[in-house]
């Protein structure tokens, strides 16, 4: 098979930058919306260079104001367009909680199908960058509550791309998660081949003893707890999420009904977190196959520590090793 000419190796979030650019290239009805995004280019650079290339009337620099923006995106998405709007920082996104909840995710049922809303909220979002308050959150499980919203988060940059691209092109509302900690990790991005289907779960390793589940910025940790374990014996499977809502539940369970354990990872409280929807219905649908109950690893039920504790706060290798242990004691 040829070679891809067009494959690049970038960091996450310049595969970001490149997806918004293509599409902003391939259809004029789409603009991005947010708080710097222009002139700056995004507190992350993220949208570097979009502004000047596209005009200050598809890359548009709004008030501080969050309701506002997805407001405005909702209206312009009524009219035909297709925004991508951008929450400066995770903990920044309340304000515009409202909108989002009560207009963005129930217009199309509201109209019985006839209204399509097809707006792009981008979420930089989680730890490990040692930022200040309100600004190293995981709220991805109160928007993967809400029926009408897409939740998903890309965990490399060929994903980043193409995930971006698929949520664009979708007609209803995807929220994108962003993970910040991984903007600068670098990956192969081919500007043909789609890896697959927004909502698919992906095997990226393969393994016998026991399953770990995550997604976003903790997939990489994943898989160097794989490698840490493999040291010791143990063959542990990878599988990242890649879409919080809906949630490829056919993956994980064909995997765990092959190593019968599931560890779930993720950054957010474990107490009412994504991890617990999925412990729930991965015992309902393979008790049988189970050996060891599901756990759970992830932030503390309590506010988001100072930076210089957040490594306490995060899950860890040393975390997630002593879930595989207690999980392999059963």
């Amino acid at each position: 098979m040829a070679a891809d000419v067009t494959a690049k190796n970038l960091p996450l979030a310049k595969a970001i930058n490149e997806s918004l650019r293509r599409a902003l290239e391939e259809d004029p009805k789409v603009l991005i919306m947010g708080e710097d995004v222009g002139k700056l280019g995004g507190v992350f650079r993220v949208t570097d260079g979009l502004q000047k290339d596209f005009g200050e009337d598809r890359v548009i620099d709004t008030p501080l104001a969050e309701s506002g923006i997805v407001g405005t995106a909702i209206g312009l998405a009524l009219r035909g367009y297709r925004p991508v709007v951008e929450i400066q920082f995770d903990g920044f996104v309340f304000p515009a909680y409202d909108q989002i909840v009560t207009q963005l995710a129930k217009m199309h049922a509201r109209s019985l199908g006839k209204v399509k809303l097809p707006v792009v909220v981008r979420i930089p979002y989680g730890g490990g960058i040692g930022a200040v308050e309100h600004h190293s959150e995981s709220p991805e499980s109160l928007f993967a509550h809400v029926s009408g919203l897409k939740v998903v988060s890309p965990s490399n940059a060929s994903d980043a791309y193409w995930m971006m691209q698929q949520a664009i092109q979708s007609d209803d509302p995807v929220i994108y998660f962003e993970p910040k900690r991984r903007y600068w990790d670098k990956g192969e991005v081919s500007a043909e081949a789609i890896p697959g289907p927004l909502h698919k779960a992906r095997v990226v390793r393969e393994g016998t003893d026991l399953t770990l589940a995550a997604y976003g910025p903790m997939v990489k940790l994943c898989q160097e707890v794989a490698d840490a374990a493999a040291e010791e014996g143990r063959s542990l499977e990878v599988l990242d999420l890649r879409s919080i809502s809906p949630l490829d539940f056919d993956t994980v369970q064909a995997s765990v009904e092959k190593t019968r354990r599931l560890v779930v990872v993720h950054e957010a409280p474990v107490f009412f977190g994504s991890g617990a929807e999925i412990a729930a219905r991965i015992t309902e649908r393979c008790f049988y196959h189970l050996e060891a109950p599901v756990l759970r690893v992830g932030g503390y039920h309590a506010p988001y520590p100072p930076a210089r504790l957040e490594e306490e706060y995060l899950p860890g290798l040393d975390r997630v090793l002593d879930a595989v242990d207690r999980a392999l004691a059963y």
